[in-house]
């Protein structure tokens, strides 16, 4: 059979790395090796599966549809790897955590510390996401385990949550910014006047969400809290941002906290993850986010 699972790993690293040499890097080969499986692939399904004609390689017709189809062939054996790796020793292969923006990474470095430390059989992927993303990831696998979560858990599947603390939101404004020195509480027509910075939502599938936003505000979008933080001190906007997240910047002077009326309501911050997800490195997980002390740390300042 012409068409091998490695070939079509070669394929998907050249794609989503944006060249040969990049993919060698990735899969620790040379690129002379990696262009040799490309050459042999196409030889052997007789087929072209890149257009060279032009300065860089590009996917043809009928390279996309190869791409995309294996793909699917991909995930299907990477699922049957771990299904089996899964029932042999109860620890997956791999565990992928979803980080909601709300929770500085960095809080999560020493649980994967700690689970490395005893169980480093275990790779584990983390991944950043916004508001509905970080539901979207679990929804549709991407995820097997999500921390800090907030809104309606999503239909059509069931979920186990577990609280970890309460999203405490604060309306900041650099010290130069016209609302700096406006009357407290700002109202909602005072806050209308001026561009709000807000972290795009990730989702994929589910409806996006937003926080804090009012109906015809101008937005400057960015993709993350650092850049979030870092626009608003610089006064090209406004908005809601976790206090734990800015505690050292408003120390600084580089921000300042506004009371606004009415205020944002305080929300659940959730970890979740399916029932039908057994296995022990995700329990080990959920068993030290159910440690006060960890739930602590996870809202502690950035």
């Amino acid at each position: 059979m012409p068409l091998t699972l490695d070939a079509l790993t070669v394929l998907d690293a050249i794609h989503r790395r944006g060249s040969f040499a990049a993919a060698a890097e990735e899969l620790h080969r040379v690129p002379s090796a990696v262009s040799y499986t490309m050459q042999k692939l196409e030889q052997d399904l007789d087929t072209a599966v890149f257009d060279r004609s032009g300065h860089r390689s590009v996917l043809t017709a009928a390279g996309s549809a190869l791409l995309e189809e294996g793909r699917q062939l991909l995930d299907a054996a990477h699922a049957l790897e771990c299904h089996v790796k899964h029932i042999a020793t109860g620890w997956e292969v791999e565990l992928r955590i979803a980080v909601d923006a709300l929770i500085p990474l960095t809080a999560i470095f020493p649980l994967v510390d700690a689970f490395y430390a005893a169980h480093a059989g275990t790779r584990l992927q983390l991944r950043r996401e916004v508001l509905a993303g970080t539901w979207d990831a679990l929804v549709s696998r991407r995820a097997d385990l999500v921390i800090g979560a907030s809104g309606d858990t999503p239909a059509g599947g069931v979920y186990t949550t577990l609280v970890l603390g309460e999203r405490d939101m604060v309306f900041a404004v650099a010290p130069e910014h016209p609302l700096a020195d406006a009357a407290e509480p700002l109202e909602h027509h005072d806050i209308l006047k001026h561009r709000a910075v807000a972290v795009a939502d990730s989702s994929r599938h589910l409806p996006p969400r937003s926080t804090g936003l009012l109906g015809g505000q101008d937005v400057f979008t960015v993709p993350d809290m650092e850049s979030k933080i870092e626009a608003q001190c610089q006064g090209l906007g406004v908005g809601y941002v976790p206090r734990h997240w800015i505690t050292p910047v408003v120390a600084k002077g580089r921000l300042q906290i506004k009371q606004v009326k009415p205020p944002l309501e305080s929300a659940p911050l959730l970890a979740a993850w399916r029932d039908d997800h057994q296995g022990r490195a995700l329990q080990w997980f959920v068993d030290k986010l159910s440690e006060p002390d960890i739930q602590t740390r996870l809202l502690r300042p950035a």
